[in-house]
């Protein structure tokens, strides 16, 4: 009996290996060749855009100018935009901070002016530097910042 299982295994293996081969030839008959056309090399070509006319960049910073004018006390003239860091009652006070400043390399002065603020007249303004234009004075009250946080422009008419 076993004889008689086995010639039916093979039978069916025979048969099934027909299909398999019969299933490859057919996918082999129907495989289509498609020739690969060439194709023209891509060329980039870099766009650039438009210029735009530079305009130079204006600083709209506040800039103050004080009643009465100022009149210089100790240091250099003052030019038209200068850097104020601040500002005293007492001129030993503000001769002692410009002294600070030019130890650290600034062309610090002291100048007087005739305003009057919260009752006081006459007050002593230590300016750091100053400019005959906005732009350097800008950015050098820039810098000043970091150490003096309320540096300001004064224009000197």
């Amino acid at each position: 009996m076993l004889t008689g299982c086995k010639s039916k295994e093979s039978a069916y293996r025979q048969a099934y290996e027909k299909a398999k081969a019969q299933e490859v030839t057919q996918e082999n008959n129907n495989t289509e060749v498609v020739p690969v056309e060439e194709q023209a090399p891509v060329v980039v070509t870099p766009v650039t855009p438009p210029s735009r006319p530079t305009t130079p960049v204006e600083d709209h910073s506040d800039v103050r100018t004080i009643a009465g004018g100022v009149t210089v006390v100790s240091g250099n003239a003052l030019k038209a935009y200068s850097v104020v860091v601040g500002s005293f009652l007492t001129q030993a006070n503000a001769e002692g901070l410009k002294a600070t400043l030019q130890s650290n390399s600034y062309d610090a002065r002291v100048v007087k002016t005739n305003e009057t603020i919260n009752g006081h007249t006459g007050w002593y303004r230590v300016i750091a530097s100053s400019y005959d234009d906005k732009a350097s004075a800008a950015a050098s009250r820039d810098q000043l910042k970091a150490t003096y946080s309320g540096a300001w422009l004064l224009y000197n008419k």
